[in-house]
C-alpha cells in the first residue's frame, strides 16, 4: 500500500500548477502574443515551467503510488505528459 496522504499532496500541487496555467493561458488569443515583448516571452516561460513541474509531479504520483495509480487512466497518455520534464513540445501548449 502507497502513502495515500503522500499522493493526495502530489495532486493538490498538480491541480494547483494546472490552475496556474489556465489562468495565465485566458488573456492570450495567439501564439504570436508570447513572443511580442519580454514580459510576454517571461508569461511564455512561466507557462513552460508550470508544465515541466506537472511532468515531474506525475513522475513523483506514479512512483509514490507503486506504478499502480496511473494505469488505471489508460485513456491518458501518461509517458508524454511525464515527459514534459524534457522539454515541453509545442503540441502540447
Amino acid at each position: 500500500m502507497y502513502d495515500a496522504t503522500l499522493a493526495i499532496e502530489i495532486l493538490t500541487q498538480l491541480v494547483g500548477a494546472t490552475e496556474t496555467i489556465i489562468r495565465r493561458f485566458k488573456p492570450v488569443q495567439s501564439a504570436e502574443e508570447f513572443t511580442n515583448s519580454e514580459a510576454s516571452m517571461e508569461k511564455f516561460d512561466s507557462i513552460c515551467m508550470q508544465l515541466i513541474s506537472i511532468g515531474e509531479g506525475l513522475k513523483n504520483l506514479d512512483k509514490v503510488t507503486q506504478y499502480d495509480l496511473l494505469p488505471l487512466y489508460g485513456q491518458v497518455d501518461w509517458r508524454k505528459a511525464k515527459g514534459t520534464t524534457r522539454h515541453p513540445q509545442p503540441s502540447l501548449l
